[in-house]
């Protein structure tokens, strides 16, 4: 049963991830003052973010599926 819980919460970190990355590289400009390169660098540090959680997550997860027998 734990192996089980532990690849679906793998594979919902992983979608965490992508729904992630698809947000931070599609949201729109808040502030019309901001420039091009304030707003290139919020869109990479979300990006960043949802990669390093989802990779965090999947990453502790991996190490209890393959401690459990």
């Amino acid at each position: 049963m734990q192996k089980i819980a532990t690849r679906i919460f793998i594979a919902a970190s992983v979608i965490f991830g992508v729904f992630g990355i698809g947000f931070w590289a599609t949201v729109t400009e808040g502030e019309e003052s901001a420039s091009d390169l304030n707003v290139l660098f919020g869109r990479l540090a979300g990006i960043a973010a949802s990669v390093v959680l989802s990779s965090f997550a999947v990453s502790v997860a991996g190490k209890y599926l393959n401690n459990s027998d």
